[in-house]
């Protein structure tokens, strides 16, 4: 008789180093959900721009965006454990050189936003290489197990690191809020210590540049990573506009605090744990299509929410406007626990090995582009009105669903070029 597999949690965790990966993780996701919060803070505080706080939030990621096919090579040739330790030192010197500067006088915005702009540069080294090793590490029939904690590792973070991010600036000021984000990156480098890199497949041409093109390649010719491109982005547009909307809709709109921003934010972490945990028991084949489609549709009416929470008498009764804001969170949160579960699970099942650096980094980063263009957006839009805004968020929820139902393909299907060496 074949023994019954073994898929419970704690098999995951008898994993040599993979405790202190899923530490490091951790403390890293901590230290990013405060970087999207204490920036957007630092920057009204200090300029009192809404305009120029999508802007921070844009550079931040975008330029991190441009390189990912070359950090994606980088990670597939050299290995992901030391390169996520790299991004973590540059994230730290750039929090506490944001703070510093400021604090001595000698931060405007030009130099604000090429500080920030450096910060992304190394960030998908960090995140795709995290995202990358799992698949690595742990055997495909505990993969649904580490994605519901690679899930909850950003749920978590969105519980922890908001909240903690708009304490220090209320306790201590803007500059002291950035440069705190530091002591969480430098705790997650020092958990990697003696992590070890595990083996892998990788094909290349020997050429950095060739390599990073043929991945660009690779990801682009498979239908799901290229369909999920679109429909994830969708998704990510409409959250980066709920950065900048929400933190102006309750500080400005509802006359709330800071505090009131980072636990708005932390209410949709609480939720979405919940969700992540009960959706990660599941078996996800033959479930990812409807796992990602459905839940895109329930962010439509759910952000509709905020128009509600933006009306005159929402406004005139702030504890209403408070109410439905929760209300929006919690429901953002319980419906990204499925979608995050299918889409990390689907992506693992349908890249070949070989590619995971270049075809994760590229995915990952392409995904997540809405996000900068969707603060940006919102920022522009909110120095009009603030509802369309929130339009924008919802119109980008509707376009997610109907790009997730018709690019996705339902079944796997071929992934593209599986060699380069004839190119």
């Amino acid at each position: 008789m074949t023994e019954p597999i073994d898929r419970s949690y704690r098999a995951l965790f008898s994993i040599p180093d993979l405790g202190q990966v899923v530490l490091s993780m951790q403390l890293a996701r901590i230290a990013q959900a405060m970087v999207a919060v204490a920036l957007v803070l630092f920057t009204l505080a200090e300029y009192q721009s809404a305009e120029l706080a999508g802007l921070v939030v844009f550079v931040s990621i975008f330029p991190g965006i441009v390189i990912s096919p070359i950090a994606g090579a980088l990670l597939d040739r050299h290995g992901r454990v030391r390169l996520i330790g790299v991004d973590y030192v540059v994230a730290l010197s750039t929090m506490l050189l944001i703070g510093g500067l400021s604090l001595a006088g000698l931060l405007n915005p030009a130099l604000l936003l090429l500080i920030a702009g450096i910060s992304s540069l190394t960030a998908p080294l960090g995140q795709t290489g995290l995202r990358s090793l799992f698949p690595l590490m742990v055997p495909e029939q505990l993969w649904e197990r580490i994605n519901a904690f690679d899930s909850n590792g950003y749920v978590l973070a969105s519980i922890l690191g908001p909240p903690l991010a708009a304490a220090m600036v209320v306790l201590f000021g803007p500059q002291i809020g950035v440069m705190a984000i530091a002591v969480p990156y430098g705790l997650a480098a020092l958990a990697l210590i003696g992590v070890h890199e595990p083996p892998s497949v990788v094909v290349t041409t020997g050429r950095i540049l060739r390599d990073a093109l043929n991945g660009l390649r690779y990801t682009i010719g498979n239908p799901t990573l290229r369909g999920l491109a679109f429909a994830i982005s969708s998704v990510n547009l409409a959250g980066g506009v709920t950065t900048i909307v929400l933190p102006l809709l309750i500080l400005d709109r509802l006359g709330g605090s800071e505090l009131l921003v980072g636990l708005a934010f932390g209410l949709s972490g609480v939720s979405g744990m919940v969700s992540v945990f009960l959706f990660g028991r599941l078996d996800t084949r033959g479930r990812e299509w409807r796992m990602l489609v459905y839940p895109m549709l329930g962010l439509m009416p759910v952000t509709a929410f905020m128009l509600a929470a933006n009306s005159d008498p929402a406004v005139a009764l702030p504890v209403i406007g408070l109410g439905l804001i929760g209300v929006t969170m919690l429901l953002v949160g319980a419906l990204n626990g499925p979608l995050d579960i299918a889409l990390f699970t689907i992506r693992q099942r349908r890249t070949d090995p070989a590619w995971l650096g270049r075809a994760f980094s590229i995915s990952m980063t392409f995904n997540y582009a809405g996000f900068p263009i969707g603060a940006a957006l919102a920022g522009v839009l909110a120095e009009v009105d603030l509802n369309y805004a929130i339009g924008a968020a919802i119109i980008a929820s509707g376009l997610a669903a109907v790009f997730a139902a018709v690019l996705v393909p339902r079944e796997e299907r071929p992934a593209g070029p599986q060699s380069d060496r004839d190119r």
